[in-house]
């Protein structure tokens, strides 16, 4: 047996082998590319034949995007490796010396080392379809983030040039708005627009809910509106709004490729009540593999989601917070995911009733319905069979 320590980074990586007694046998850097991976992988065969590379441990920091072609080829060879979360390498890094020492190739070594008492469970490929939820999912999510942000700044934009706005429309963040103020970004705008102008523009983007009474309350509100008219700002107002309609497309977009791969899944998730195509998604993609996990305690920590736990004595602290450091994206689909079952399933909405009947802040009785959910899910994933109310 043979352990290999990896540390990653983006343009190099630092390797340290060693023997089953502890010893060094081999320290070298190779570069991230197709000539570098071939030279560890002769590396390591040098210091064990061909045929007995099911010997071969090789152990890697979590280091994102870094990290994925290397592991797709040490998977392809047929090598076992372990993923190490580096919050937890660090930690373990520290118990080690009181010494400030870190470099690259201390880090291999002590990955390698690591390997030495490690019995858990080796990473194994994701599925295809995991893979390619993870990457939709993701980067949806990172989009929704960027369209967040532009939103806050379209209000911050609209307080400053007609604050009397929000007064007289459902939402700044509505279609019949954006196109309001695409056409007519200030108040002073809007107050020398022509009424049948105003009218058309508000009629034809509110599927005929906004007509000339609302063109002709938002025209007198723009007329003793202390709005600032500005143009520059007014430019940044239309080039903001035409940057969340660009990125509202990309999303729809992204949404109907998650939602073909759903449907080409058929996970019995989706027939869970509230989750949707894509909470669906982003819960299957971070699950990855349902086999990973023993028990649903086991997934309730991955997403980072159990009470955390402080004793000190004869002291054991109650009403802890949760850990929040597992999953994030998995935390939040639960979370939302937790919300909208406890509206449309009579078991769950009982649930969350009785935590909230104990006292509990919404966002706490949230939680515990998120944590029953899992369990839920947990069944699900691991029997194949669909989702079924409680009988009464």
């Amino acid at each position: 047996m043979i352990f290999v320590g990896i540390d990653i980074a983006s343009d190099k990586h630092d390797c340290c082998i060693l023997s089953t007694d502890g010893g060094v046998l081999s320290t070298f850097t190779f570069p991230n590319n197709r000539r570098g991976f071939d030279f560890f992988f002769a590396t390591v065969v040098e210091h064990c034949n061909e045929h007995c590379l099911s010997d071969v441990k090789v152990g890697l920091e979590s280091t994102g995007h870094y990290g994925t072609n290397l592991t797709n080829f040490l998977l392809a060879k047929h090598l076992s490796v372990k993923i190490y979360n580096p919050l937890q390498v660090n930690m373990l890094r520290k118990a080690q010396s009181l010494r400030k020492t870190k470099t690259d190739k201390s880090d291999a070594r002590f990955l390698a080392q690591l390997l030495f008492s490690d019995d858990s469970k080796p990473y194994s490929q994701p599925l295809y379809y995991i893979s390619e939820l993870k990457t939709l999912t993701r980067t949806r999510f990172r989009l929704v983030e960027m369209r967040s942000r532009l939103k806050v700044s379209v209000h911050r934009l609209v307080a400053v040039l007609f604050p009397e706005l929000p007064s007289a429309v459902w939402s700044v963040n509505q279609k019949s708005s954006y196109a309001l103020l695409l056409e007519f970004p200030t108040a002073k705008s809007i107050a020398e627009a022509h009424l049948t102008k105003l009218t058309n523009v508000l009629l034809s983007n509110s599927h005929g809910r906004y007509g000339r009474d609302k063109a002709v309350k938002i025209r007198e509100l723009a007329m003793q509106s202390i709005g600032l008219d500005s143009r520059a700002m007014g430019f940044e107002l239309k080039q903001t709004i035409r940057l969340i309609q660009n990125l509202q497309a990309e999303i729809d977009e992204i949404e109907a490729e998650i939602k073909t791969v759903m449907l080409e899944i058929d996970s019995p998730v989706l027939t869970i009540p509230g989750v949707g195509f894509n909470l669906g998604a982003i819960i299957l993609a971070e699950i990855g593999n349902i086999d990973n996990f023993d028990t649903p305690a086991k997934l309730l920590k991955f997403a980072g989601m159990e009470p955390s736990v402080y004793e000190s004595g004869k002291y054991k602290a109650t009403d802890t917070p949760m850990v929040k450091r597992g999953s994030k994206y998995l935390r939040w689909a639960l979370m939302q995911a937790a919300r909208l079952v406890a509206y449309r399933d009579a078991t769950f909405g009982a649930y969350m009733v009785k935590k909230r009947s104990e006292g509990k802040h919404f966002f706490v009785a949230k939680s515990h319905v998120a944590k029953k959910l899992v369990r839920v899910i947990f069944h699900l994933l691991k029997s194949g069979e669909s989702f079924l109310p409680q009988m009464a």
